[in-house]
């Protein structure tokens, strides 16, 4: 085979039935929405001791005889300097020994869960595209390789970092040495420099070799089912024997990579971050997932990907579309008991944190015209989409982690809500803003909630051994075609909030 097939097999993968593959890739962008659970609680815990220790008493003392805004530190230095030195005592009450130490438990245990699910997700996606390659079906394929190989790709992370360690450690400490005695012996800077140089050229080779060594050992991992060492061998037996078809993965990770962060760099100039995200999450690591897994088991003659669908691109995403609607109000339709207890969550979460910022309306002010300063409508329409999208697919996936983390996100948007509207200086103006969108909108992000909260109780009942694990993939598959139907909603709310929120109200306002 060539590498068109390797290319070729990649594309029909993503077209043939993409429902069976990138749920692993939502997946995997929401493990920060996951993770943030552990600092939600740790807030909650560190908010209630200071609330009974009477730390936060003292604290609501000391800012509320303070002014909140800062003067100008390039006109009056001394003054900016007065004004933060004002904020000790603040300082004092909520890092004390107690605190602190919530504070380092919680650093560890966030790292701790990031490594684990960064590795059972990790697992997952490459199992998913190895079966989807062979024309299985990839979720369940996943969730079986999530939990065989997660420990074995956590190996290779660790392994693969303490090899960039060692190399950063030794040709560092090496070239310290050299780059000394020279300047001892010969008292020339330049030479020094010149060994500083050759050592970073270096340290980017070794660095390089390494991790292109490791770009194909989670991928024998799960066509092989190789061990940690036992991967990296194949691995190297891959590279030595389909050097071309190495150096192509690599050319175009990389290529794909620069493209990106070029693209992502120029949006950011007109205020869009979310959007290359979302396209990274959904399309670009899918992709090359797919084609090194491709290339790597055609090496081991076991490829049989899907056939190209017959339908143009265009009718595909129309017909996705249409069934991403339905399916969306036919969850809706079905679910209404889960999402009456999403809405009673989401009120009571804004209550909470209108209460919450009562005593800091005075001096803690916030302001949407001054947010929309600067708003550039199809950039702004764009950043909206793509950032409530992400952030809809996040805790909707999230939830599949014992509902928690999409609950969570909720909670702490609802939290958000509530503590801006309290310390808006114009609310008319703040509600003038959100109803046009916000009836699209926040509908969207409710649905996405109760779709979290049903994966999560999926994922239970497949623990427990209630349910199969075709039945957790059932539930995945019908989750990714409802994500697309809060899509739509979302860009609907994207464009209004970007094209008409900001303007229609100061006609009346």
């Amino acid at each position: 085979m060539s590498l068109s097939d390797s290319v070729t097999a990649t594309v029909a993968v993503l077209r043939r039935r993409p429902a069976d593959i990138l749920p692993w890739y939502l997946l995997g962008a929401a493990i920060p929405a996951i993770v943030r659970v552990v600092p939600f609680l740790a807030i909650v815990v560190g908010f209630i001791y200071l609330e009974v220790t009477g730390h936060l008493a003292v604290i609501r003392e000391e800012l509320a005889g303070m002014d909140t805004e800062p003067p100008d530190p390039n006109a009056s230095p001394e003054a900016f300097d007065e004004w933060v030195s004002g904020f000790e005592p603040v300082f004092d009450q909520v890092f004390t020994l107690g605190m602190s130490a919530l504070i380092v438990v919680t650093i560890i245990v966030t790292v701790l869960v990031s490594v684990f699910l960064a590795s059972t997700v990790a697992a997952g996606q490459l199992t998913a595209c190895a079966s989807r390659l062979r024309n299985d079906r990839g979720l369940t394929a996943g969730i079986a390789g999530a939990r065989r190989y997660w420990l074995r790709f956590l190996g290779l992370y660790v392994l693969e970092f303490l090899l960039w360690m060692a190399v950063l450690l030794t040709i560092g400490i090496g070239t310290a040495l050299v780059t000394g005695i020279a300047v001892m012996m010969t008292g020339s800077p330049l030479l020094a420099a010149g060994f500083a140089v050759v050592a970073a050229l270096i340290v980017v080779v070794v660095l390089a070799a390494v991790r292109a060594l490791f770009a194909f050992a989670p991928v024998a991992v799960v066509v092989d089912d190789e061990t940690v060492f036992g991967s990296l061998s194949n691995a190297g037996g891959f590279i030595r024997s389909r050097p071309v078809g190495a150096v192509f993965y690599y050319a175009i990770a990389v290529g794909t990579m620069i493209a990106i962060s070029v693209i992502s760099g120029a949006l950011v100039l007109v205020n869009v971050m979310a959007f290359p995200s979302l396209v990274t999450a959904l399309l670009v690591f899918p992709a090359l997932d797919l084609l090194k897994t491709a290339l790597y088991t055609e090496h081991r003659n076991r490829l049989t990907p899907p056939v190209m669908p017959e339908r143009s691109l265009r009718n595909q995403f129309t017909t996705g579309a249409r069934r991403g609607w339905s399916e969306m109000t036919s969850f809706v339709r079905a679910t209404l008991g889960t999402h009456a207890i999403v809405v009673a969550l989401a009120l009571a979460s804004f209550w909470v944190g209108w209460a919450v910022a009562g005593p800091f309306a005075g001096p803690l002010e916030t302001s949407i015209s001054a947010r929309l300063e600067g708003h550039i409508p199809p950039a702004a329409a764009l950043e909206f989409f793509g950032n409530n999208w992400m952030v809809a697919i996040t805790t909707a996936l999230s939830g599949i982690v014992l509902v928690l983390p999409a609950i969570a996100s909720l909670l702490f948007n609802g939290v958000f809500m509530g503590v801006f509207a309290r310390t808006e200086v114009e609310p008319l103006e703040l509600l003038a803003f959100v109803l046009p969108h916000g009836v699209f909108e926040i509908p969207a992000i409710l649905i996405a909630t109760a779709l979290g909260i049903q994966l999560g109780l999926a994922g239970w009942r497949t623990h427990q051994g209630r349910a199969t694990r075709a039945d957790l993939a059932d539930a995945l598959e019908r989750a990714f075609w409802v994500l697309i139907g809060i899509g739509i909603l979302l860009a609907v709310a994207g464009f209004i909030e970007g094209f008409v929120s900001p303007y229609y109200f100061r006609l009346f306002l």
